[in-house]
C-alpha cells in the first residue's frame, strides 16, 4: 500500500525528532514536506516516526493560487479547520498534537505507530511542514463514550473528535472515550482510566462524559463511580469536569425531545443529567451541561432538520453524531470552556477562517 510504501522510504529519514526545526528537504513540497506522499485524493498523507508524547506542528498554507487546506491526523481527529487562503497569500498555522498508542480509542485498533497527518480540503495548498517535541505542552483529557471517542469509521464521529481545531498551540486533545464504555467499565479496564490517571498532570483539564452505557446503573452506584473518577483526577492535580451527555434524538409528538430515552433517564428511572448536575454542585467541579445545550440545538431544528446532526438517513442511528452534529457540539464544548475558564483564552482560538500575515495561531 501507499502509505506503507512510504513509512519504508521514510524510516531512514527521519529517526527521532530534535527540538530545532527540520532541515529543508530537497523534495517538490518544501520544508518536512519529503515526509508526505499525494494520495488519490489529491491531499497530501504525511508520517513522521515520533514516539508517543505531544508535538507541535506548524504549517505555512497558501500558494500561487486560490487554497483552501484543512489538517486531520492519526484516527481522523480534526485538527486545523478549513483555512482559505487568496492568490499569493501565506498564513500560518499551529497546533499542539497528542500522540499515543494505541491512536484511537484505548481498546480499539492499534493504528499505525508514529504521528500521521493528512493536508486535505477542498483545495489543499501548503508550502512548508515541522513537527517538533512538546513534552511541557497541556492536554486537555476527555474521559467518554463512543458519542466523544475518536471513531475509526466515517460517517461516525464523535465530539471529541472535532475538539482540538478549536485549540492554539500549546494545548493537546487527549481523548480517551471508549465505544461502550460505562462508569463502571472505565474504572475496571486498566486500559481505561488507569491509563488516563497516570498520565494527568497538575492543572491538567479532564472532562468526563459517562451515563450513555449505564443503562443498568443504579444511582447510588453512579453517584459514587462518578465521584471516585473527580477524586482521582484531584489527586494527581488534574481538574476535574463533569458533562452532562449529549442527548438522543428522539421526539415526542409536541415536537419537544423525550424525558426518557431522550433525555438519558435507565430502565431503573436514573436521570443520569440531573444526577451529573447535582453532583458537580456537591463536589464544587466545574459542569458542561452538554444535554442542556444539545437538547436546545436539536429541539430549535426540529424532528426534520435535527436528522442531519445525526446518522438518522445514514444508519438509522440517533445516538451517534455525524460529522456536522459533531462538529457543532464540539464548538458548544469549546464555548464552554471558554466560559467557565476551564481553558485559559490564550489556548483557545478566536475564530476558525484562514487570514493574511505570518499568524502563529
Amino acid at each position: 500500500m501507499r502509505k506503507r510504501a512510504l513509512l519504508a522510504a521514510a524510516a531512514t529519514l527521519l529517526g527521532t525528532l530534535a527540538a530545532a526545526p527540520a532541515a529543508r528537504a530537497d523534495g517538490p513540497y518544501g520544508q518536512g514536506l519529503d515526509h508526505c506522499t499525494t494520495t488519490d485524493t489529491g491531499s497530501l498523507a504525511c508520517h513522521f516516526d515520533v514516539a508517543p508524547g505531544t508535538y507541535e506542528v506548524s504549517v505555512v498554507l497558501g500558494g500561487d493560487e486560490v487554497g483552501s487546506t484543512a489538517v486531520m491526523g492519526e484516527t481522523r481527529r480534526a485538527l486545523l479547520a478549513e483555512t482559505a487562503t487568496g492568490v499569493g497569500e501565506s498564513v500560518r498555522r499551529s497546533f499542539t498534537v497528542d500522540v499515543r498508542d494505541p491512536e484511537g480509542e484505548p481498546t480499539g485498533p492499534a493504528g499505525s505507530p508514529g504521528l500521521d497527518l493528512v493536508i486535505g480540503g477542498a483545495a489543499p495548498r501548503v508550502t512548508a511542514l515541522r513537527v517538533t517535541p512538546a513534552p511541557a505542552a497541556r492536554r486537555l483529557f476527555l474521559v467518554g463514550d463512543s458519542t466523544v471517542c475518536d471513531q475509526p469509521g466515517d460517517p461516525y464521529t464523535g465530539w471529541g473528535q472535532q475538539l482540538p481545531v478549536h485549540l492554539r498551540r500549546g494545548i493537546a486533545v487527549a481523548n480517551h472515550a471508549d465505544s461502550g464504555e460505562s462508569t463502571v467499565t472505565f474504572l475496571a479496564n486498566p486500559a481505561l482510566f488507569d491509563t488516563v490517571e497516570a498520565a494527568i498532570r497538575p492543572g491538567d483539564p479532564v472532562l468526563i462524559q459517562l451515563a450513555h452505557n449505564d443503562k443498568q446503573t443504579d444511582a447510588p452506584t453512579y453517584r459514587a463511580n462518578l465521584a471516585t473518577l473527580v477524586e482521582r483526577v484531584r489527586a494527581r492535580g488534574g481538574e476535574p469536569v463533569l458533562v452532562t451527555p449529549i442527548v438522543r434524538r428522539w421526539f415526542n409528538a409536541d415536537g419537544t425531545l423525550n424525558n426518557g430515552i431522550a433525555l438519558l433517564v435507565n430502565g431503573l428511572g436514573v436521570d443520569h443529567p440531573a444526577e451529573i448536575r447535582a453532583l458537580a454542585g456537591t463536589l464544587g467541579t466545574p459542569l458542561i451541561d452538554l444535554t442542556a445545550l444539545t437538547r436546545a440545538r436539536v429541539e430549535e431544528l426540529g424532528p426534520e432538520g435535527s436528522k442531519a446532526l445525526y446518522l438518522t438517513t445514514e444508519k438509522r442511528d440517533n445516538t451517534h453524531t455525524s460529522v456536522r452534529g459533531a462538529t457543532e457540539y464540539a464548538a458548544l464544548v469549546a464555548e464552554e470552556l471558554r466560559a467557565r475558564d476551564i481553558v485559559p483564552d490564550r489556548l483557545l482560538r478566536e475564530g476558525l477562517s484562514g487570514g493574511s500575515g505570518s499568524d502563529s495561531r
